[in-house]
């Protein structure tokens, strides 16, 4: 799945995001891939506030999840073990968008519960 992408900033630091925003996207997320660049990550938007849980199903490499509300605040970060589908990870709120990275992304960065994500989602992109 080809999915557009744009630029997220977090404490100075730029990731280039694939953008999650359709149910079929969020789904398949970044499952079933082998390699995900060093400053690269995937962005779920969520049309409104959301209390879902993500999996790691058919997700072979390590990641770890940054859960932000609609104000772009991290609530919380969580490491995710690859190929499993026992875990959930949960956002201890409801949350509007969620970041995915490689494991370690946000510890060596330094990002942490709190610090504040630049969003700019394009215009003409129709979140479902």
């Amino acid at each position: 799945m080809e999915l557009p992408t744009a630029v997220v900033r977090i404490k100075g630091n730029t990731l280039k995001v694939e953008l999650a925003y359709t149910p079929a996207a969020r789904s398949c997320g970044l499952s079933k891939r082998t390699y995900l660049s060093e400053n690269q990550g995937m962005l779920f938007i969520y049309p409104t506030l959301a209390r879902q849980s993500y999996w790691m199903k058919d997700t072979h490499l390590p990641l770890s999840i940054a859960f932000i509300d609609a104000s772009n605040k991290i609530i919380n970060i969580q490491k995710m073990r690859p190929d499993q589908t026992h875990e959930r990870y949960r956002s201890l709120k409801p949350f509007k968008y969620a970041i995915e990275v490689n494991q370690g992304w946000f510890d060596a960065h330094k990002i942490e519960a709190g610090d504040v994500v630049e969003i700019k989602i394009p215009a003409v992109l129709d979140i479902k």
